[in-house]
């Protein structure tokens, strides 16, 4: 279960297609590390910004601003807004989270014998998942910094990592998730 989330969108007014004389107001929200995409009804009278780190956890006193956990949402229930928005807050995420992210590319094995989990970033391509491999050999990666000096065909690491999560939550590949939950 996701502890924090990060807004995407606020809806003052609920989703326009919603029923009712009493709309609910919703936020549109990414779970921080299972990159869960969430409906969030938040409390009354709480002001809520498209970039904020909420709690959502289980410890309702800690909820300072969210009532409930509507729903677990898919790439198409969120608004175009809430789209435009998600590439930045997950780069952003990945930059906060640099050491688990690091520890992939040190980390990353072959998913069968003509593909390596490495290659499903984006942008990255057979030579320069070899360059990553060899580098690692010599000595594991401390920073996506260190990453980008040693391998030069690698230039935005947490760009790549961001695309793909948009790519796995488009659902574009079914068959290989690397970063957001089942």
């Amino acid at each position: 279960m996701e502890e924090y989330a990060y807004i995407l969108d606020y809806l003052p007014q609920g989703r326009s297609e919603d029923k009712g004389y009493h709309k609910t107001p919703l936020a549109l929200a990414i779970g921080e590390t299972e990159f869960k995409l969430l409906e969030i009804i938040p409390k009354t009278q709480v002001v809520i910004a498209i970039g904020e780190r909420i709690y959502i956890g289980k410890e309702l006193t800690k909820r300072d601003k969210v009532m409930s956990v509507k729903r677990r949402i898919s790439y198409p229930d969120l608004t175009n807004a809430a789209a435009n928005e998600l590439p930045f807050i997950l780069e952003s995420i990945v930059g906060q989270r640099e050491p688990d992210f690091v520890k992939f590319f040190n980390q990353a094995e072959s998913i069968n014998t003509r593909l390596h989990s490495l290659e499903l970033l984006p942008g990255l391509g057979n030579k320069t998942m070899w360059s990553i491999i060899e580098e690692r050999k010599k000595k594991p990666f401390v920073s996506f910094h260190d990453l980008t000096d040693r391998v030069k065909t690698v230039h935005n690491p947490q760009k790549m990592i961001a695309n793909r999560i948009v790519e796995e939550l488009q659902e574009r590949y079914e068959k290989h998730k690397l970063f957001v939950a089942r």
